[in-house]
Formats: structure tokens, sequence, C-alpha cells
């Protein structure tokens, strides 16, 4: 035996980022995961089994994170993975001078890891509202150890 400390660390509480489904199965509107990224299809078509092969899925996705379009051919009845995507309203409290956000969670906690969106119009519609001080929720968007705001609501004045 080796006299060597071996030393494990994990972050997440063993959960997979992904999770297998069949390609047939995947619809429009669903999630996939193309090129190591976690995308929303907007389009499937299927096409016909040739003479020896498997029937395929031409997906056409959207990434969640950065809006860009990919592509991918799969046989429907191979697996493809499939990202758990979390949606969490969150209240914002405060913007920061770098760019990082203050959000009030449902406990009660503060979380202020995130950074505002590269969506020019959403970020003019949450810094407005901010400095004119209305109430927000911020949508936050969670697939595969990223995060981004998404989506805004206004609740009112404080």
């Amino acid at each position: 035996m080796s006299d060597e400390e071996h030393h494990f660390e994990s972050s997440d509480a063993g959960a997979s980022k992904t999770y297998p489904q069949q390609a047939g199965t995947i619809r429009k509107n669903g999630y996939i995961v193309i090129k190591g990224r976690p995308c929303k299809v907007v389009e499937v078509s299927t096409s016909k089994t040739g003479k020896h092969g498997h029937a395929k899925c031409h997906f056409v996705a959207i990434d969640i994170f950065t809006s860009k379009k990919l592509e991918d051919i799969v046989p429907s009845s191979h697996n493809c993975d499939v990202p758990h995507v979390n949606r969490t309203d969150y209240q914002l409290i405060d913007i920061s001078e770098d760019g990082y956000v203050s959000l009030l969670t449902d406990n009660g906690s503060t979380k202020d890891d995130l950074k505002l969106p590269t969506d020019d119009a959403l970020l003019q519609q949450i810094k407005s509202g901010f400095e004119d001080g209305k109430d927000l929720v911020v949508s936050v968007m969670s697939a595969m150890g990223e995060e981004q705001i998404n989506a805004l609501k206004d609740i009112g004045p404080k």
C-alpha cells in the first residue's frame, strides 16, 4: 500500500448536470446538450431510416445563455444528454459598480455572485427600473453549473 494520502474534493451534491433521453423523444421547446452547451430546441426533423441505418433526428437549438444557434444530427434510437434546467425568481436588492447584482433569496439570505445580463435590452430595463426605485424580481436560469439573469418582472414601487 502507498503512504500517499488521497484527497477528493466535490462542490456539488453528487447530482449530475445532465440526464440521458432518447433522441426520438425530445420535442420542440425541450432542452438538449449540443457541443457541451445547454440549449432550447427550436426545431426537430426526423428523417426516414435508410437501407441499413437508423432514423436520424436533426435538432436546431439555441444556447440558453449565449443565444447562439447550434445544430446536431443524432440517430433517433440513441441517447442524448438533456440538461437539468432550473428557473428561480429573486428580488433585486442592489447593483454594484463592477456589474454584479445583489439578490434576495426566498429564505432571506443574499446572493451576490451573479453578473448583470449581457443582453442590452434586458440590461437597460433592469438599470432603469432600479434607478426609478421600482421593486424588481429577476428570473435566473441555471443549467450545467452556469447561471444567468434571463427575465425581469416589476412588482410595483417600493
